[in-house]
């Protein structure tokens, strides 16, 4: 086993073009998968990468280095759009995880209960994505490609989350579902994202569900369905029929059924709450 502690990103990206190393920042997913087990792969650690911490708003876009944790987005002064990512923050493990823990290592971990995704799939989030070669850029539902699994190349890794200047009036909400309120796995997630003209007519809607399906996903038929209601009718217009992509499975924390039922309620309550701040 071997550990490098890179001092720049530039040296990060060359060593990942010589050795295939395992990422790890605040190791919160890293350590605890390995349960009893020795490290034995090759581990870069980029936790003193300082190009890659903080949240700064640019001229396109606001920039989540890959080195932001839970705590920076929960205290960050951001627009009400990100309200839904805040709410997301604060459910991520406890304090002392928050403070550790990444949101790009919550991505790149790519679990399907992941609490970043909906929040962040209903933001239009992109990740930025280096290499020793350069750059590119992929919209966030086609860098998690299924459970644990991403877009990610040997030699690539992940240096900021970017979020488009957009949506600039809109509010959103996050709700979790799980055993109890904190420390625990969600049955379900619902991220929504709503966007009113003066009159309270909708003109913009995103809807985001996590946790019932391989990969959290946006309800493309549910948001065409809000556009053009007024904002106090939102969870009225929730159908069933608006969560057919979902595909649910049984599982020792709950059945699928069960997974479909709350997301529909948590839908209708998620939307119910985002008005809020729009009325």
């Amino acid at each position: 086993m071997r550990y490098f502690l890179p001092d720049t990103v530039a040296e990060a990206t060359a060593g990942l073009a010589e050795k295939n190393y395992r990422i790890v920042a605040g190791g919160t997913d890293f350590y605890p998968a390995l349960a009893d087990q020795p490290v034995r792969d090759d581990v870069m650690d980029i936790s003193g990468l300082q190009a890659l911490r903080g949240i700064a708003r640019e001229t396109k876009h606001t920039r989540i280095g890959a080195l932001a944790t839970w705590t920076d987005i929960a205290r960050a002064e951001l627009p009400n759009k990100f309200r839904g990512l805040q709410l997301a923050a604060r459910e991520v493990g406890a304090l002392q995880i928050q403070n550790v823990a990444t949101v790009a290592g919550n991505l790149c971990n790519a679990s399907p209960a992941a609490d970043g995704v909906p929040p962040l799939l209903t933001l239009n989030a992109q990740v930025e994505i280096s290499a020793a070669n350069g750059q590119r850029v992929l919209p966030l539902d086609q860098f998690i490609l299924g459970n644990r699994r991403t877009a990610l190349e040997p030699n690539e890794m992940l240096t900021a989350i970017l979020i488009p200047n957009d949506a600039e009036a809109a509010n959103s909400h996050f709700m979790k579902l799980g055993s109890r309120q904190y420390l625990v796995i969600s049955y379900v997630m619902v991220a929504t994202l709503l966007e009113a003209d003066d009159s309270g007519i909708i003109t913009q809607a995103r809807v985001s569900v996590g946790a019932c399906s391989e990969v959290a996903c946006r309800l493309a038929d549910l948001e065409a369905a809000l556009v053009g209601q007024p904002l106090t009718t939102t969870s009225a217009v929730v159908r069933p029929d608006h969560l057919s992509i979902l595909a649910p499975i049984d599982d020792i924390r709950a059945s699928a059924d069960y997974r479909l039922a709350a997301a529909l309620e948590y839908t209708r309550r998620s939307l119910s709450a985002c008005t809020e701040g729009l009325l």
